[in-house]
């Protein structure tokens, strides 16, 4: 008769030290690429909200129309067609009758004015609106925009380009966010310099070039 026996034999002993030995290795090596594996980068969380509604000027000439649907402010391109074509956001407190300096064709009356009120980043309340014939436009000239001291690359400018887009508010409904050879220049609707402040913060000074239509009033 053959008895079993559960006492280790030398032979036994190195096979199970064996057996550990791999196991170990093989879970410490698995914990070490988990360890040592960095995080993919995190996308850009968001820009800040602004403080709205708030009190606003254009910055220069902006153009007022109105298709006989309403007036609205346009904010980004305008073609260049008779009448004109473009649009943006509603115009409210806005009577034609009381800004007779603009252009008129069938129901479509349009115009260029400087204009001060309120934004409350859908609409745009008009306090007052000077007509471009009335406008004096002798100014400053404006200083260049700094340039980044380590610019990022073309392809790094295109995808600070979409990502820029893709966060800041109202940025659809302008021209958009457009690379430079240097720089990105993204229009918006509305900027008290909070955007700008978290651009640089985001992607570094100089890099992304906030341009807003509308500035704080004081500005």
């Amino acid at each position: 008769m053959t008895l079993s026996t559960s006492v280790a034999t030398p032979l036994r002993l190195a096979a199970v030290a064996a057996a550990v030995l791999l196991t170990t290795t093989a879970c410490s090596s698995s914990e070490g690429d988990d360890v040592a594996r960095d995080p993919a980068p995190d996308a850009p969380t968001g820009a800040p909200a602004l403080d709205l509604p708030a009190d606003v000027r254009s910055r220069g000439l902006v153009m007022v129309m109105d298709t006989g649907d309403g007036p609205e402010v346009c904010l980004g391109a305008i073609a260049e067609s008779w009448p004109p074509q473009c649009g943006g956001p509603e115009v409210l407190g806005w009577d034609w009758s009381e800004h007779e300096i603009h252009e008129k064709q069938g129901r479509v009356r349009w115009g260029s004015f400087a204009v001060t009120g309120s934004w409350d980043g859908t609409a745009l309340t008009v306090a007052d609106a000077i007509p471009a014939a009335l406008y004096d436009v002798m100014r400053e000239e404006p200083e260049p925009d700094p340039l980044p001291t380590d610019p990022p690359s073309a392809a790094e400018l295109e995808a600070i380009a979409d990502e820029v887009a893709a966060v800041l508010p109202g940025v659809s409904g302008a021209q958009g966010a457009y690379p430079t050879e240097q720089q990105v220049y993204v229009d918006v609707p509305f900027d008290d310099g909070t955007l700008q402040q978290w651009a640089d913060t985001t992607y570094g000074e100089h890099v992304v070039v906030v341009v807003p239509a509308l500035l704080p009033r004081q500005a």
